[in-house]
């Protein structure tokens, strides 16, 4: 039997002091945290733009502050202080104290107001309950014309009288007064536009002042749209030659491959594709940008109809151009180069660019799934002024694109139309002159 040695006595106050240091941790652990004072869940301004969800400084706005009270404090009183050069009223602030799951019971509480320089001190009137949490609406809020980060500072009252700080209200941006708005404000006083706004249908749709100030906004959508679709077209063409290629090709497999693409394609809304992409690929663990997925939905859809208009065009070809470029030694692929995708593309021209600003009116389609295009910019301006003057403005940008490309295209036509009549009516040449040969009208046409 072993001889057993006795714990040195160190040892054993070092295995105490870290039992009880562990029994402390745990008892630490155990206990329930309580909050350190009064918090603010969140302070917001009401944008008043008229447009976007900027707040702008020199107009009036509403401030939203929200308190949560720690568990065993009992409020008798809030204060508010507002930055220099801020005025504020005190008639219509509004007091709620929330409760219940997910905050949704409203106590609303009559409480008394007032000003004290750049401070707004309310006064419950009574002490609320400990813990409570506490929604502050204040009106007439009118910040400085510079803008900028505006901070704000706080106190609140307890029962037994005393005041502690707010340790942090975050702060608030507010834009500056640029001349865009000065202009926006003088045009909005002028005795013509206050005549013009007195009709409901003008002012519904035709608003001077939100037509102005919807420019700018909806500008940034039409860049976004024609950035989309400047891309995409030129992706669809060559995708969609090769379809129409394949759609007339002697394999078997080949036309079944691209009549189904196509015919999928063409038979479901694009609405859907869009909603096919934008959430199915999420879903499925694929995450792409937005404006790339925007891109290649709508290159992917254009190029089913593209496939359709260039299969056409090849096939109004007559065949003897096929043939009399064999017959001067032209392989397939030289044929297809030089006979075939020249006169194919100038019979489509016109429907090429039909199909363009069919492709372009649908990336408003896009604004359903949160892409900042044209639609999806005035429509938030339309929620915020509750006018359709921005619809009307989103129409113009679209209109400045379509009509002119379609004036263009018409220009084109008669110009080609007007060759090919002075082609058919070109005298026969005179003896001395060289006669042209099928090559000739080949590289002509």
């Amino acid at each position: 039997m072993g001889r057993r040695f006795p714990l040195p006595s160190m040892l054993q106050k070092l295995a105490c002091a870290l039992a009880v240091a562990l029994a402390l941790l745990c008892a630490g652990t155990a206990a329930p945290s309580t909050a350190q004072a009064l918090e603010t869940a969140k302070i917001t301004a009401r944008p008043n733009t008229g447009s976007g969800s900027a707040v702008v400084g020199g107009t009036e706005t509403r401030i939203t502050w929200e308190v949560q009270a720690d568990a065993d404090e009992e409020l008798s009183g809030l204060s508010l202080t507002f930055v220099d050069g801020t005025t504020f009223g005190i008639d219509d602030t509004r007091l709620t104290m929330l409760s219940g799951e997910d905050l949704m019971d409203r106590t609303p509480m009559k409480p008394t107001c007032k000003a004290d320089g750049q401070t707004l001190k309310i006064d419950f009137g009574e002490t609320a309950p400990a813990g409570g949490f506490f929604r502050v609406e204040v009106y007439g809020v009118t910040f400085p014309v510079e803008g900028g980060e505006e901070a704000f500072s706080g106190t609140y009252t307890l029962a037994d009288g005393s005041t502690k700080k707010i340790s942090k209200i975050p702060s608030v941006e507010i834009k500056g007064v640029t001349a865009f708005d000065n202009f926006l404000a003088d045009l909005k006083e002028q005795p013509w536009v206050e005549a013009w706004n007195s009709n409901m249908f003008l002012r519904l749709f035709l608003n001077p002042v939100i037509l102005v100030q919807s420019l700018p906004i909806v500008f940034k959508g039409f860049l976004m749209s024609l950035s989309i679709v400047l891309v995409a077209f030129p992706l669809a063409i060559p995708f969609g030659f090769a379809l129409s290629l394949m759609r007339i090709s002697k394999s078997r497999i080949l036309r079944c491959l691209a009549g189904i693409y196509v015919n999928i394609i063409r038979g479901t809304p694009a609405f859907l594709q869009i909603y096919i992409a934008f959430f199915g690929l999420p879903l499925a663990g694929v995450k792409v940008d937005d404006y790339v997925l925007g891109v290649i939905v709508m290159a992917m859809n254009s190029s089913a109809y593209l496939c359709e208009i260039f299969r056409a065009g090849i096939q109004s070809i007559p065949k003897g151009q096929n043939e009399a470029a064999r017959s001067l030694g032209m392989n397939a692929f030289q044929t297809l180069l030089y006979v075939m995708i020249p006169q194919t593309f100038r019979n489509v021209l016109p429907t090429l660019t039909s199909e363009f600003i069919l492709l372009y009116k649908d990336t408003s389609l896009l604004a359903a799934v949160g892409v900042v295009e044209i639609v999806m910019n005035a429509r938030t301006i339309v929620a915020t002024t509750g006018s359709i003057t921005p619809y009307v403005v989103a129409a113009l940008f679209y209109l400045v694109i379509t009509l002119p490309l379609a004036r263009l295209v018409s220009g084109l036509e008669a110009r080609l139309l007007g060759t090919a009549e002075t082609k058919k009516k070109r005298p026969a040449k005179s003896a001395g002159q060289v006669v042209a040969t099928p090559a000739d009208h080949i590289a002509g046409l």
